[in-house]
């Protein structure tokens, strides 16, 4: 059993949104909504469904396909706007508490927005707490019995639904483990990360296993150009216990 506390919002649960919602494609707003709704269609995050008359005219491309997804069933929409063209990339159900709203593929669309502030991956889960906290707990990384990092000043980020992730300062890294990548990933909790680095141990490269956030949002300021490891891909331990490797993957 996982020893962090998981998301519990059942699936099919349906709330009001209290934030403006924006859509960029090729460069035009195409969604500005202030009635939009969070639907769990799994359990770990809300997707948005919109009013359709808060779209855009001409942004929706009726592609007279009926399907069926977990909130019953829907018609599938393309999106449109400028030069840009996007298939199978939105659905609208056509029954039930949902009718007259659409949802709209996440990375079909050019950018987010929540009130005035970017959001990547997927919308903030109004049910899941982010905190970053500094500590004076020793962390220590391994990997096949090679020492990557060791630090008594971490900042542990608690997250709903994931393990705890050790971010820990440059100087506490083995920097002669660590190569470099050009990796980059995203987090509707903390932004886009701006360092990725892989672990070579003798021939072997283990790619992208750490990273580190420079311009994290406000509220993981905290957190701002210290590195975290992959709990599930390396071995940590905390004040000298070693902690069991999580299943989870997200960073």
């Amino acid at each position: 059993m996982p020893d962090y506390p998981q998301s519990i919002t059942p699936v099919g649960h349906v709330e009001p949104v209290p934030r403006r919602v924006r859509a960029l494609l090729g460069g035009q707003t195409v969604l500005d909504t202030t009635a939009a709704r969070y639907v769990w269609e799994w359990p770990f995050y809300p997707q948005f469904y919109v009013p359709i008359a808060d779209l855009a005219p001409g942004v929706l491309v009726d592609e007279g396909v009926d399907k069926r997804r977990k909130v019953g069933p829907v018609r599938q929409y393309g999106l449109t706007a400028g030069d840009e063209k996007r298939s199978a990339a939105a659905w609208a159900p056509t029954s039930g508490e949902l009718e007259g709203t659409v949802h709209l593929e996440w990375s079909a669309l050019d950018a987010w927005f929540e009130e005035d502030e970017q959001v990547f991956v997927h919308p903030r889960n109004p049910y899941t707490r982010v905190d970053a906290l500094r500590s004076t707990r020793t962390v220590r990384v391994e990997l096949e019995g090679v020492l990557l990092a060791e630090s008594s000043s971490p900042v542990l980020v608690f997250e709903t639904g994931l393990p705890t992730r050790y971010y820990l300062p440059r100087p506490a890294l083995q920097l002669a483990a660590l190569e470099p990548s050009d990796s980059v990933t995203e987090c509707p909790y903390k932004g886009r990360t701006s360092a990725y680095w892989s672990v070579r141990i003798g021939d072997a490269l283990h790619r992208d296993l750490a990273w580190s956030y420079d311009f994290p949002t406000r509220q993981l300021l905290p957190i701002a150009g210290l590195v975290a490891f992959y709990n599930e891909k390396v071995d940590i331990s905390l004040d000298g216990q070693l902690l069991e490797r999580p299943r989870t993957h997200f960073s």
